[in-house]
């Protein structure tokens, strides 16, 4: 009696998963993640003061920015900041106390959120092009039996690796410059000078843009730990920092990105190359969320602007 029942239940068992078995599977619908952008700028909505909160719009992209009031009997200028790109403009790494304190000194402050990083950007069809003819004409060579140097003596080497293509750092290049396009635009209704405070890859890719003389001009432009996260173009960015036209602050930490410690000399030697004698150079020591270092960061910024005007 017992066995028939377990047999029973064993049948049922079976004819269950047959079921299961013969039904067309499904497989769930992909839904795509919250942008990082939509997050960050939920949380400021959400977090800071409503006073400080404006709306900007980059063509049809509606963005957020951060502004405050100078609070001297004088204002002396408008800051723009660009923080680095995936970072908020209230981040801990001595922006916030920029955006906060350069108040104190005549300064308003406009901080920007940064756009969304493609990390599934492809190269315009025009780069993919200039690669094709030189495969195929190996691939021609090779069909006709002729011998090649490669064929013949394979050549074994490690070449430099690209940390990033220049597929994504120009979608990201691209709209950030449109953010920062209509944030200069806000700028203009302030009084004083004008200055920008970028950090990061952020900067890395708006040194590159002054580097094309745009229209958007400044009155001083510092950098914060600027670099570019593909080892070409960072290389080249050391000769580019020597061209623009505005007097440039170049701040670096001893515990840096290592790329950027490496171009650090190569910078100077570009500099001097180019008779750029409005480019200052300083090093900060120590973690950048010390407040130490930000009290040491506020003074140079303010002292290299009092310089300047």
């Amino acid at each position: 009696m017992a066995i028939g029942k377990q047999f029973k239940v064993w049948q049922l068992i079976s004819l269950v998963y047959a079921t299961f078995l013969a039904m067309p599977a499904q497989a769930a619908d992909f839904i795509a993640p919250t942008p990082w952008s939509t997050i960050s700028s939920n949380d400021l909505s959400r977090l800071m003061p409503q006073d400080e909160l404006k709306p900007l719009l980059a063509g049809d992209t509606e963005f957020l920015s951060l502004y405050r009031q100078h609070m001297s009997a004088q204002q002396r200028g408008v800051v723009l900041i660009i923080p680095d790109w995936q970072h908020l403009p209230t981040n801990n790494n001595g922006l916030n106390f920029l955006r906060t304190q350069l108040n104190d000194l005549g300064y308003a402050t406009i901080a920007m959120t940064v756009p969304d990083i493609d990390w599934q950007a492809v190269p315009p069809a025009d780069e993919s092009e200039t690669t094709e003819p030189a495969a195929a004409k190996q691939t021609t060579s090779s069909d006709n039996g002729e011998p090649s140097a490669d064929t013949a003596t394979p050549v074994v080497h490690v070449d430099a690796i690209a940390h990033i293509s220049n597929a994504i750092i120009d979608n990201y290049k691209l709209n950030l410059i449109a953010r920062f396009n209509a944030l200069y635009q806000s700028a203009l209704d302030e009084d004083g000078k004008i200055v920008v405070i970028a950090q990061g890859a952020s900067a890395g890719v708006l040194l590159e843009h002054y580097g094309e003389y745009p229209n958007t001009n400044i009155d001083a432009f510092v950098s914060l730990s600027s670099y570019l996260p593909n080892s070409k173009r960072n290389q080249q960015l050391n000769a580019i920092i020597s061209t623009i036209s505005p007097p440039l602050l170049d701040i670096y930490y001893n515990i840096d990105n290592p790329d950027l410690l490496l171009s650090v000399a190569d910078r100077k030697r570009w500099v001097k190359r180019h008779s750029k004698y409005d480019y200052r150079q300083r090093e900060l020591f120590g973690l950048r969320s010390e407040p130490e270092q930000h009290e040491r960061l506020t003074k140079e910024v303010d002292g290299f602007l009092r310089r300047l005007f």
